[in-house]
């Protein structure tokens, strides 16, 4: 008896929001390896599951945004979008994305995704993005994320200082950056336990730098951690780049 050829899987289902007062923002999370989303209620909580795609291989402005437009797709019945992009962001627009495509730079995203989509948009620094999901918003608070690369944030009383690109600083060695060590890069070149001691090394110089009262570790690279951390260091979840989305529009407004 000739064996059944298995069924082809069913693509993902489009997930309608659970009814709720207040603007929904459809929040996303663009990343080096995936592009994440969910639908947010006024006040941040998720309305629905995460949906994910794959990043391009190649991930130009043109592809990605295809791969955005299967995310939004899934995820109906928004009235505005917030997006966390790795790269400089300046007034919706990208000046660069060293872990995407060169052809990043100067790219009008919040104005493309506002025309293809017909809903308000904006775009912040993915690191940010993910600090205002994670913090508590008293003293001195400093996001760092392991990842693809190396973000940064800092806050203060929970308000952003915009534009901190920390993990392209030199560190160490001229020529070489925190990113080139702590980076998906330098994991896979220096190997999981010399990445935990040069992450320890780190730790020590940015806490002299910043004198933060609180650190939170992002990321999914966080979970490679073996090391103890400090009592004021704590690991938040990888769905902080998306859960900080609707802050983008409270402390821009």
């Amino acid at each position: 008896m000739t064996p059944k050829s298995p069924k082809p899987a069913a693509a993902p289902a489009a997930v309608a929001p659970v009814a709720t007062k207040g603007p929904i923002t459809l929040s996303i999370d663009i990343g080096g390896s995936g592009l994440k989303a969910m639908l947010l209620d006024a006040a941040g909580a998720p309305v629905s599951e995460r949906q994910r795609v794959v990043t391009p291989a190649v991930p130009t402005p043109d592809l990605v945004l295809t791969g955005l437009d299967e995310l939004q797709a899934l995820l109906p019945g928004f009235d505005r979008v917030s997006i966390g992009f790795p790269g400089v962001v300046k007034h919706g627009a990208t000046l660069g994305a060293f872990n995407l495509h060169p052809s990043w730079a100067g790219f009008p995203l919040q104005q493309e995704i506002e025309a293809r989509w017909h809903k308000p948009v904006r775009v912040g620094n993915d690191a940010d993005v993910a600090g205002y999901g994670a913090i508590e918003g008293v003293g001195a608070e400093l996001v760092l994320t392991l990842g693809t690369g190396f973000g940064g944030a800092l806050f203060t009383n929970g308000h952003l200082f915009p534009g901190l690109e920390l993990g392209h600083h030199i560190w160490r060695k001229k020529g070489m950056t925190y990113e080139d060590y702590l980076g998906r890069r330098g994991l896979d070149e220096f190997g999981k336990k010399e990445w935990n001691k040069l992450l320890q090394e780190a730790l020590k110089d940015i806490e002299a730098l910043f004198n933060y009262d609180k650190l939170y570790l992002g990321g999914g690279n966080t979970k490679k951690i073996t090391f103890e951390l400090a009592p004021n260091v704590k690991i938040v979840s990888n769905e902080s780049g998306i859960l900080g989305g609707v802050r983008l529009w409270k402390d821009q407004a």
